[in-house]
């Protein structure tokens, strides 16, 4: 188990202190200080756990809501796994470092925290429409806003191969042009692919919807018409003699 120098330092002054208790030697950091004349005994759990509620109330330790803090010694543990996740140590490490038998039992510490999360993000790789490399601004308001869409699964628009990467307040000319286009023309052979958008934007104005984001949901909303429209017309005309539109 990898430490520091203060920790080490903080150990070593713990055995000089069990030294001079015990001459001999203890093979316990933490021997029990009663009825234990070898020092081979360790201290007993509970009063381990003890120990630790006086600590905690001497330092007055409280949660976000001002109540006193209640902690198990095995959150120790649960916090050094977590943090240790979080510096990007490999899974495998920290299931050697834990001694776990399994990574299903590491996997349970492995809670990625949405700072992590959002420092991965920001090294990705984003390209825009001429294949050049995009770098934003972390604290910009792009930045942001492809943050929220990417964290919380919020995309302004649907596009074939890729989502809008234009900040909700603004209002794109461009977006979906082709599917609000009165010169547009598709066919049956292109039906797996309207269905699919049609599918991802029905996603995208239910989560606009269930986040009161009302603007998003228009901006998808005539979209999604449309898309039903010629949908519907395809399968109900397929095979059979169909009306055609003027397109010009």
């Amino acid at each position: 188990m990898p430490i520091d120098e203060e920790l080490e330092a903080a150990i070593r002054e713990q055995q000089r202190r069990m030294l001079d208790r015990w001459p001999d030697g203890t093979v316990c950091l933490f021997p029990r200080q009663r009825a234990n004349v070898s020092g081979n005994l360790p201290l007993a759990d509970g009063t381990y756990r003890r120990m630790l509620g006086r600590w905690l109330e001497t330092c007055e330790v409280r949660d976000e809501h001002g109540r006193p803090v209640h902690l198990t010694p095995h959150q120790w543990r649960h916090t050094f796994a977590c943090r240790l996740i979080n510096r990007d140590v490999p899974q495998e490490v920290v299931r050697v470092l834990l001694d776990h038998d399994s990574h299903k039992m590491t996997s349970h510490y492995a809670k990625i925290t949405d700072q992590t999360v959002r420092r991965h993000w920001e090294q990705a790789t984003k390209v825009n429409i001429k294949g050049e490399r995009v770098v934003l601004d972390p604290d910009g308001p792009l930045g942001q806003a492809q943050w929220a869409k990417t964290r919380y699964g919020i995309a302004t628009q649907t596009l074939p191969n890729g989502y809008c990467g234009l900040p909700v307040q603004k209002t794109c000319p461009h977006a979906n042009a082709c599917l609000t286009c009165p010169v547009f023309l598709t066919g049956p052979e292109f039906l797996p692919e309207l269905r699919e958008q049609r599918t991802r934007t029905l996603t995208l104005i239910d989560n606009a919807k269930s986040c009161g984001h009302s603007r998003m949901t228009e901006m998808n909303q005539q979209v999604a018409d449309n898309l039903d429209r010629m949908i519907g017309e395809m399968e109900e005309g397929h095979g059979e003699g169909e009306e055609t539109a003027d397109a010009g």
